[in-house]
């Protein structure tokens, strides 16, 4: 649910780009074609070449000034395993090479989504890291099949996520608005699968691990470190599922809920995201004197109902209206980093009928977003079998909001429509079970994580019983490793250090407490109006 970004958001450090999708979870153990290793071919596949790394270029067209002091090399894949020497594609890497004496060797690195660019990733986690950790490690970003710099790189129907003007208000009033937001769903499958038949049967996950065997190969690695964000966490485990005898140490942040992909997932969110944004609006109401949105939570939801209310009357400067603001809000859904700046916004446009803060906030998607949504799209409807009749979408949807999820739930409807009219059909899902001979996994997870909550850590910690499951109780943020929480970072670094996991125990293996909620940032007057304020 990467992205996020991902879901129009970016959460932490190394945890942009994020989101989940929708499909109907296979049952456990059921035959999983699409997971397992290619059948041998009557012409094999030769051996990956080794890369050839050069120094990034200082303005590259896709990551702009990202990726200073990175080198770069290409990688050539098969679209299709089963053939090897058919249609190649190209995978673009990065490198922050080790400089110790002697490489602890490669970690892969992937922020998640699906969709979500990490070529910068290298010098993220450089950076991130203790030195000495840093050092003895080649950090490798890339951007996956169809991502970024990666050819093909997928880009569908532009005026789907943004149409060059306000979008409907995602909670139709009724059914012929409903059929207007299907409509539209389905023209956006239906310019993928113009764009990109011959593409897309080839972009679920287990392709996805597939690459990451052949990058270990090329790599000249015989086993290959791991460090997945969200999405990530599923990519890192259908991995390890499909090629156990080639994992060394991989981290698992901010986990998915195998058997929910994707469909079930989504539901899930919809009721985590309104428990989040709530826990938001509450933190909002203990700071009425800086924002003076309401003393409860209830409150503060009454205003910002009356800013959506009236942005959906008279958008900002044209551009934001009801479902932009929304977009805008489900970043505090992700993580807190945002939320002091966001109130600060609201509240200028509710108290004092200032617009151009919360014009500021939102921009439209651009390039690497519509990459992302394509990517996301393309993966999630592959990789398990879809709800086709519509009405199923539409009583979960209206179950779901008539049981009070409101924020997220038809947002998320449309977010993940196109896979109910998919080019390609979905399926069979990746098998996702760990042997009992895979070295030890590190887990990741804050209770509170909206996009990809906490029962999905508990599932895949059951799933791998070599695994050690690290929490951050009581914390929200998606994406918890490299944001601060020195306990989460000690276990962390002590396991890619030496490979020293936590004692295994019932449950959670290390329970470290969540850190303090934001300091409020009061709201600065900007002394200009650019259109009515949403009524006290």
């Amino acid at each position: 649910m990467l992205n996020v970004p991902g879901k129009r958001a970016a959460a932490a450090t190394a945890a942009a780009a994020v989101t989940i999708g929708l499909a109907t979870a296979a049952a456990l153990g059921a035959p999983a074609t699409a997971a397992t290793p290619a059948k041998a071919s009557p012409d094999p596949a030769p051996r990956p070449a080794g890369l050839a790394w050069v120094s990034c270029p200082a303005k590259d067209p896709v990551e702009k000034g990202h990726l200073k002091g990175l080198q770069c090399a290409s990688l050539r894949v098969p679209l299709d395993y089963r053939r090897p020497r058919g249609r190649q594609i190209t995978l673009a890497l990065t490198r922050a090479p080790h400089t110790t004496s002697r490489s602890k060797g490669a970690v892969l690195l992937n922020r998640g989504g699906p969709g979500a660019h990490g070529r910068d990733l290298p010098g993220v986690f450089t950076a991130g890291l203790p030195k000495k950790v840093a050092a003895a490690y080649d950090w490798i970003g890339y951007d996956p099949r169809g991502v970024g710099a990666s050819k093909p790189a997928l880009v569908c129907d532009k005026g789907y996520q943004y149409p060059g003007r306000p979008r409907a208000d995602s909670v139709p009033a009724n059914g012929a608005e409903e059929r207007a937001w299907t409509g539209r769903a389905k023209s956006y499958a239906d310019d993928c699968a113009k764009k990109y038949r011959a593409i897309l049967p080839y972009m679920g996950t287990a392709d996805w691990a597939r690459d990451m065997d052949a990058i270990r190969q090329a790599l000249r690695q015989h086993k290959i470190n791991f460090f997945g964000y969200s999405y990530g966490s599923y990519l890192g485990a259908v991995y390890a599922t499909m090629f156990p005898g080639r994992v060394r140490r991989m981290v698992l942040d901010s986990v998915v809920r195998p058997s929910g992909v994707w469909y079930d997932d989504n539901l899930d969110q919809n009721v985590a995201f309104e428990k989040r944004i709530r826990a938001y609006f509450a933190w909002i109401a203990r700071h009425e004197d800086v924002y003076k949105l309401g003393r409860t939570g209830e409150e503060v939801a009454a205003s910002y109902a009356r800013v959506r209310a009236a942005v959906k009357a008279a958008p900002i400067g044209g551009r934001v209206g009801a479902s932009e603001l929304d977009d805008l809000f489900l970043a505090d859904g992700y993580g807190d980093y945002s939320w002091a700046s966001h109130a600060s916004a609201l509240s200028a446009y509710a108290v004092r009928h200032e617009t151009a803060p919360l014009g500021k906030a939102w921009q439209p998607p651009g390039w690497l977003d519509q990459n992302n949504y394509a990517v996301y799209n393309a993966v999630q409807c592959r990789d398990a079998a879809w709800p086709r009749d519509w009405s199923r979408w539409h009583a979960d949807s209206e179950r779901l909001y008539r049981e009070g999820y409101r924020f997220e739930t038809w947002s998320n409807t449309w977010y993940n429509a196109p896979c109910a009219f998919w080019g390609v059909p979905g399926g069979p899902q990746p098998t996702v079970r760990g042997a009992s001979t895979l070295p030890p996994l590190l887990l990741v997870q804050a209770t509170e994580d909206a996009a990809t909550p906490y029962p999905g850590a508990l599932e895949t910690h059951r799933r791998f019983p070599t695994s050690r499951l690290v929490v951050q109780a009581g914390g929200g943020n998606h994406g918890v490793s490299l944001s601060g929480d020195k306990c989460v970072d000690a276990a962390m670094v002590a396991y890619l250090a030496s490979g020293k996991v936590p004692a295994d125990k019932p449950g959670p293996d290390v329970e470290c407490p969540a850190g303090p909620a934001p300091e409020p940032t009061p709201a600065k007057s900007t002394g200009r109006d650019g259109g009515p304020a949403a009524p006290r």
